[in-house]
């Protein structure tokens, strides 16, 4: 090399470390205040002082809907329709929660009208429906993804994906502001009815309403399930094994117990006694095997390592089966679930609590918003252990729209598996057709109310099922 490719190369390597040294320090304005923040608490190891902030309003609207699972896709739609302005935050990058995230797969207690029927009458014009029943089905996860979607839009309703409920605040004993975090920042969001439809109570909690969880005594929930999409090489072979062959129920039968015997086969005990398979539609069938047991859904290490474990036990009965050959030969997995199924979170106390009582009279209400026919479905709380409580015997009852109203906070709304119920009763109604008829109830009722500068609580739902009928929903 010679002198002058020398002399060149210096200079430029010289003025490259000017053009870092220059960013550097005209960074450090900016970088100062945080240094300066972490200086003044690195005294204090258990313990960290978040400097004070001025947050964004980023829009006041109607009806803010936190999560987009069934009950809130419902009520968000719902408000919509009826000319509210609505924002809903879901935590996944998808809407539907558990019916897509979740991959369930599967709907009970769907046969209501409003919402419920046209997700079925639409999952039937894009042939992503399976079985006869009109209120037990299997269906495609993805279908439903963009069916969703399409309500959304055509609605008008203003959806963030990817956000996180951060915070919530009050003026008095009224809800007003609800704070998120996502890629965007913390963000500040004002609304005048706002609808709880996380499933697991996350916003009631955050405003400081009371609320349960669990089995009185102790606390125990049902446990969690990680769902599994597989594909098989002929479908037709394995129809001993599937309880929902072509979409129609057979449950808790003959199929569950030859599959199990399959799984025991390949020397695996499955966690869930009850695991089944599903047949989606072709060759693609859900696997559903695993339960995690002891988890509470705000524990978040907890939740965390319930998630991997029931990945890896579902790969692992996956390979199992598939080292059988014959009729598993060609076992894949090919798509687990984003979000591992929840069944039990917290149930915000409401103006009404639903009880064992009201479901086995079948108790109806001058306010029942949707009719349960579910029956009471409480899922081991405990390996090999004897639940109480699935010998009650249900009866077709009403859920009250005051069951969806909270009590300790103004201005909030319920929906879905949060709403105000005991144990025994959120065992029936925490199923998802239940769950858009509440989410479809409670739209209704924030629209009204907004419009009306009311409380929820201060709308009856003879006023707010009218609008409905209005719109054609009823």
């Amino acid at each position: 090399m010679n002198s002058k490719n020398i002399k060149h190369q210096s200079a430029e390597i010289n003025r490259r470390k000017f053009i870092g040294t220059a960013a550097v320090v005209a960074a450090l304005p900016l970088l100062w205040p945080e240094n300066q923040v972490y200086a003044q608490n690195s005294g204090n190891p258990s313990s960290f002082s978040e400097p004070a902030r001025k947050i964004p309003v980023k829009d006041e609207v109607d009806v803010i809907v936190c999560g987009g699972g069934p009950a809130g896709i419902a009520a968000a739609v719902t408000a919509a329709r009826a000319g509210a302005s609505v924002r809903l935050f879901e935590v996944n990058g998808c809407l539907g929660g558990t019916w897509t995230a979740g991959l369930l797969t599967w709907i009970f207690d769907i046969d209501k009208p409003g919402i419920a029927q046209e997700i079925r009458y639409r999952l039937d014009e894009r042939g992503a429906r399976r079985g006869t029943d009109k209120d037990n089905f299997v269906y495609e996860p993805d279908e439903m993804k963009l069916l969703l979607e399409d309500m959304f839009v055509e609605a008008g309703v203003k959806l963030r994906l990817k956000t996180q409920l951060a915070a919530a605040y009050k003026d008095k004993n009224r809800l007003t502001t609800i704070i998120t975090e996502s890629k965007a920042g913390r963000e500040a969001w004002r609304a005048k009815v706002f609808i709880d439809a996380t499933g697991d109570g996350d916003l009631g909690a955050l405003s400081g309403c009371k609320w349960d969880i669990g089995r009185p005594g102790d606390g125990l929930c049902q446990p969690l399930t990680m769902n599994a999409l597989a594909v098989v090489r002929d479908v037709t072979q394995l129809r001993k094994y599937i309880c929902f062959y072509g979409g129609d129920q057979l449950w808790r039968s003959e199929p569950n117990r030859n599959f199990k015997a399959e799984v025991r086969r390949a020397g695996i005990e499955p966690s869930y006694n009850v695991a089944k398979l599903f047949h989606v539609r072709d060759n693609l069938i859900l696997m559903m095997v695993n339960h995690e047991y002891g988890v509470k859904p705000y524990d978040t290490d907890a939740m965390t390592a319930a998630t991997i474990h029931g990945r890896r036990e579902v790969f692992t009965i996956a390979r199992g089966l598939r080292s059988l050959e014959g009729v598993w030969d060609g076992l894949q997995v090919v798509a687990s679930a984003e979000q591992i199924g929840i069944r039990e979170g917290r149930r915000i106390h409401g103006l009404y609590t639903i009880s064992e009582k009201d479901i086995a009279a079948g108790t109806t209400f001058e306010d029942g918003i949707a009719r349960v026919n579910f029956g009471v479905d409480i899922h081991q709380l405990a390996k090999g252990v004897h639940n109480p409580g699935n010998e009650i015997t249900a009866k077709p009852y009403e859920i009250p729209l005051r069951a969806l109203i909270a009590k300790d906070v103004e201005g909030l709304m319920m929906a879905g598996r949060c709403i105000s119920g005991d144990f025994i009763a959120h065992s029936s109604y925490r199923v998802t057709g239940n769950a858009v008829a509440m989410g479809e109830a409670a739209g209704i009722v924030a629209v009204v109310a907004s419009a009306g500068k009311r409380l929820p609580h201060e709308v009856s739902w003879r006023e707010a099922e009218a609008r409905l009928k209005q719109m054609g929903q009823r």
